[in-house]
């Protein structure tokens, strides 16, 4: 069993790099897409989509080969071509710079893996098999997308909101830590009407 912790990355403003720019990178930038992570590639085939995310200034591009000094400055690096041998030395590069690498298809040379992600607005899930079955993960996925409401992120929103009211106005302790406990029962606590909102002396909004 891969004893791997969870976490969810700050990429806002970090540069990233992206080795090959066919279907594999493409799904990679695709998650990566939103981050704020400033994204260059380099690859020597290009994918028209991927030629698309350069040309809407997305992400920057040079079409040749990889270089080791492609690592300069980089964050994180994510080696996606069709030559395990390029990936694998990717990743040993990397690793001898402090670098998190992840190696598309490869479990061995990888750092960290891309789970699959359900979103709605900030609320995340992400769902990892430490790379033994991506389908796995797909499939759950997509169930657990179907049973999430589709406003759950606006109520995380909300839910925010009164959180930080409550957090201001009320000292550490039991009392506070169960009101915030119950902003999370739903049924119970609207943005409007909130048993914890009038708990807390806060005024009800209209």
């Amino acid at each position: 069993m891969a004893n791997l912790l969870p976490v969810f990355m700050k990429l806002d403003g970090r540069r990233c790099l992206m080795v090959g720019a066919g279907a594999v990178a493409l799904e990679k930038l695709q998650a990566i897409d939103g981050t704020g992570a400033v994204v260059h590639v380099v690859a020597q085939v290009v994918r028209p989509e991927v030629a698309a995310m350069v040309a809407d200034g997305k992400i920057t591009l040079e079409q040749r080969s990889f270089m080791p000094t492609d690592l300069d400055g980089i964050y994180v690096v994510i080696a996606a071509t069709n030559n395990s041998a390029v990936n694998a030395e990717i990743h040993r590069l990397a690793g001898e710079r402090g670098i998190l690498c992840n190696s598309v298809d490869d479990p061995p040379n990888c750092d960290f893996y891309f789970g699959s992600i359900v979103r709605r607005g900030d609320l995340q899930i992400s769902i990892s098999t430490a790379g033994k079955s991506p389908a796995i993960s797909q499939r759950l996925r997509k169930e657990i997308d179907a049973l999430l409401p589709a406003d759950a992120g606006a109520w995380l929103d909300a839910i925010g909101e009164i959180r930080a009211e409550i957090l201001a106005t009320l000292p550490p302790g039991d009392e506070r830590k169960k009101l915030l406990h119950q902003l999370a029962q739903r049924d119970a606590c609207t943005a409007a009407e909130c048993p914890a909102r009038t708990a807390a002396g806060l005024p009800i909004k209209r």
